[in-house]
């Protein structure tokens, strides 16, 4: 458990990170960045989108292949990320009851950095009313820090309220792989900044599955892991199903008639 000294001081970062994120999302009388480093930066964004697009193509490809069969209709939820998603097969199936339906647009290995490049293709052109975000661990693992794995879902979460500033975004906690147990400092603290901005952000809100997933002993439950000790079982996806339907939007079950 975090000491309060810790946390007071990882919320602390947060807010200062907030800050400057704003900041340079802004353009006031005091800031003007020269117009050979805003061309610069749009360079540099536009040839990590291209490399971004070229390593996942056959991704992208079998998305816009499934859109063309049938493009999922405005208003549900979108669940994107890792292969902890792309591997969730009956996630439709286990929210029959969502608004709108359920699109999964889960991509093995990918990182939050990836997600943030691809908000557009694969989050804002559906027109959700939430997104449910679930990548991290992947970067961590790649040696990136949590304060960057926060920047990665600072900037996923600005380029969807850019064009959706109405859609929910639920961020699901970095989980604790066994696989992955050196990183779990890392994880820990990648969870407390990113759950500490959300506490910012109006209309988004944390996930914890980080919690119920540990055992007594405080380390991983062996038994909702495969034989990777990455990926889950069925009964590691029973327990996910639990902890976030709740956070979903539901159609109400229609009641049911009485007796004469």
């Amino acid at each position: 458990m975090l000491s309060m000294k810790t946390a007071l001081t990882a919320v602390a970062t947060v807010a200062l990170l907030t800050a400057a994120l704003a900041a340079h999302a802004q353009s006031t009388s005091s800031f003007f960045p020269q117009e050979s480093e805003t061309a610069a930066a749009e360079a540099s964004a536009a040839r990590d989108y291209l490399a971004a697009k070229e390593r996942w193509h056959n991704e992208l490809a079998a998305f816009a292949r499934a859109d063309q069969e049938r493009f999922p209709g405005p208003g549900g939820v979108v669940f994107v990320g890792s292969s902890t998603v792309r591997m969730w097969t009956r996630l439709a199936q286990d929210f029959p009851r969502v608004p709108g339906g359920v699109v999964n647009r889960g991509f093995g290995g990918s990182t939050l950095n990836d997600c943030s490049l691809f908000a557009r293709d694969l989050v804002v052109r559906y027109k959700p009313r939430q997104v449910v975000v679930y990548a991290g661990d992947n970067d961590l693992a790649e040696g990136r820090t949590p304060l960057q794995v926060l920047d990665s879902f600072a900037r996923f979460a600005n380029a969807v309220r850019a064009e959706l500033p109405d859609t929910r975004i639920s961020f699901v906690s970095v989980k604790p792989s066994p696989s992955r147990e050196q990183l779990m400092p890392q994880i820990r603290e990648t969870n407390h900044v990113i759950s500490a901005y959300l506490n910012l952000l109006p209309n988004s809100e944390f996930i914890d599955i980080y919690t119920p997933m540990l055992g007594a002993d405080g380390r991983p439950r062996p038994e909702l892991f495969r034989g990777d000790k990455l990926h889950m079982t069925d009964e590691g996806y029973r327990l996910w199903h639990a902890v976030i339907a709740p956070h979903l939007p539901s159609i109400a079950p229609a009641p049911t008639a009485s007796l004469p």
